[in-house]
Parts: C-alpha cells; structure tokens; sequence
C-alpha cells in the first residue's frame, strides 16, 4: 500500500516537472529554438494544427527560424500565425521559406521574462509540495485505519520526503539554466 501511495506520488511529480519544462519552454530566450513555434497553430485542411504539423521547421542560424510549408498555399496562413502568436516574432517570406528572426532582447526584458520564469518554478514546487501533502494525508488514513503500523507510515513519510527533496533540487537545476539562457548575450 505504501509502495503504491509512494509511486503515485513519484509519477504525480514526474508530470508537475514536466509541465514546468513545457511551460518554460515557451519562454522565449534571444536564441531560436524550433520548439518556439510549437504552440502557434495554424488551420490545415479545416482543422488546427501546430505548425511543425503543416510545415518543416528548421534553424537557418542561431537567430533563425526557418519554416517551409507542405503545400505553397500554407504559406502566408503559417506566415499570420506566427506573426499573431503574441510571440513578439515578425516573419518574412522569401519564396516559399518563411523565415523568422529572434529580435534582440533589451536588459529590461530579459529581468521580465526571469520573473517570469522564477514564478513558473515556484508554481512547479507547489505543485510538487501538494503532492507530497496528498500522500502524507493518504499515509496517515491508513495509519488511523490501522492499515498499516506507525514505523510503515514512518518509513512511507520519509520516503515521500525523498522524492519531493529529489523534484525540488530537479526544479532548481531547470531554473538555474533556463535564468542563465536568459541572461546569456
């Protein structure tokens, strides 16, 4: 029973760390980066896609973007996606590449978008420290219930503490890069 409580709880905090990575992914450094377009969707044959599904996306350079539709009609759809992202991005079309250029991020920006990140995090350890708070609850009813002995539920605590110390450090070493991707020229 403790195993499983402790499992659920491992793979609960799995998931929390990955949608931190996810949502921090979205936070857009000076550098290009293909996953950048990821969440920008585009209307392909009548549904919404993201637009690696309607077109190669490709670094041209370290400031660069490439993207080049399936089909050349997708162009300048792909094109008013991008530029209506909220992404801050300004595509241009040359032919039937797109290409989209990283703007430069001002020092006031950047101390925005570490803000911004920071709190990302923050929502990451809670979101991992509710779990642990889940399964201790979850320890101790079975502990009242006389399910399980004291030393069990002692042992299954320290367990859980484990695992939330082992998340948290995770969500620091993310933090720490991501911040220094920001502040990198």
């Amino acid at each position: 029973m403790i195993n499983d409580i402790t499992q659920s709880a491992e793979n609960k905090m799995k998931r929390s760390l990955e949608v931190l990575q996810d949502n921090l992914a979205k936070v857009r450094t000076g550098r290009a980066h293909t996953g950048l377009l990821d969440q920008v969707e585009v209307e392909y044959w009548g549904n919404m896609v993201p637009v690696s599904q309607a077109a190669s996306v490709t670094l041209l350079d370290a400031r660069t973007i490439g993207v080049k539709p399936f089909e050349s009609n997708m162009a300048s759809k792909i094109e008013k996606a991008i530029r209506d992202s909220n992404l801050g991005l300004n595509p241009s079309s040359v032919g039937d590449l797109i290409r989209v250029p990283m703007p430069m991020l001002t020092e006031e920006r950047r101390k925005d978008l570490i803000k911004v990140v920071r709190g990302e995090a923050e929502d990451g350890r809670v979101s991992i420290r509710n779990v642990r708070r889940d399964a201790n609850e979850h320890i101790k009813k079975l502990l009242k219930d006389k399910e399980v002995s004291e030393d069990e539920a002692r042992r299954g605590e320290e367990a859980v503490q484990k695992l939330t110390d082992k998340f948290i450090a995770e969500i620091e070493k993310i933090l720490s890069a991501k911040e220094e991707d920001l502040m990198a020229i």
